[in-house]
């Protein structure tokens, strides 16, 4: 155990050109996860939370169970999508990044949804009447209560890019695990961990559980700077 410990240590010291390529490929991928999640999830919860339609609780209760979707299930549907007789097949994003993009934001885009919803109904309860009282529209009150809420939305942003970061059925399934092409952390762990290569194991766990704690610590000083700036 402690030669493992040691070897893993030195495969991060080192910056071993796999574990630097291996991390590399996650940041893009989550990065490009979260963009497209925030960019949909932030204006859809806000939305939600806003506007009077019939069949909003119903919609309320699927964004809150879309939030535990299991990760394998994204991962077979994106890949029937995707697959050669698919709709999208001819496009051949089959095992490629594209496809790990594609089946993370189908699971961040509720998460980050059903937060923004919370907080922005919760600040919508606060101004609604002001707002109705200047005639704000529809679209002016999302975009006000966003801006207002913009500190607390971040949180809820950081906990869609650790699921992102976090996440292994659905790039599993997409992704394929290739070597040099779509190995991120996660899949990397769990494929060097059958193959008995624990210090490479380890070493990725080090790195995305750091980098797990990073988000959550930094999502947790944000809030208090937040609370405290602004009550």
């Amino acid at each position: 155990m402690l030669n493992t410990l040691l070897e893993a240590f030195s495969l991060l010291s080192r910056l071993d050109s796999q574990v630097v390529a291996i991390v590399w490929l996650s940041f893009k991928v989550a990065l490009a996860t979260v963009t497209l999640a925030t960019l949909i999830g932030l204006p859809f919860g806000a939305l939600v939370a806003v506007a009077s339609f019939p069949g909003r609780g119903a919609v309320t209760v699927f964004l809150n169970a879309m939030m535990g979707l299991p990760s394998v299930v994204v991962g077979v549907i994106v890949y029937l999508i995707l697959s050669r007789s698919g709709p999208f097949g001819d496009m051949g994003l089959l095992y490629s990044p594209t496809a790990m993009v594609m089946a993370q934001t189908v699971l961040v885009v509720p998460l980050i949804a059903a937060l923004t919803r919370q907080i922005v109904e919760d600040a919508w309860r606060t101004y609604a009447t002001e707002f109705r009282s200047m005639h704000f529209s529809l679209r002016h009150s999302v975009a006000a209560l966003l801006y207002d809420c913009r500190y607390s939305l971040v949180v809820a942003v950081l906990a869609g890019a650790g699921r992102s970061l976090s996440e292994v059925g659905a790039v599993m399934i997409v992704g394929g695990n290739i070597e040099g092409y779509t190995r991120v952390m996660t899949t990397a762990i769990a494929l060097e961990t059958a193959k008995g290569d624990l210090p490479l194991s380890l070493a990725l766990g080090m790195v995305l559980l750091t980098l797990v704690l990073l988000l959550n610590t930094g999502a947790y000083h944000l809030r208090l700077w937040a609370m405290r700036k602004y009550g």
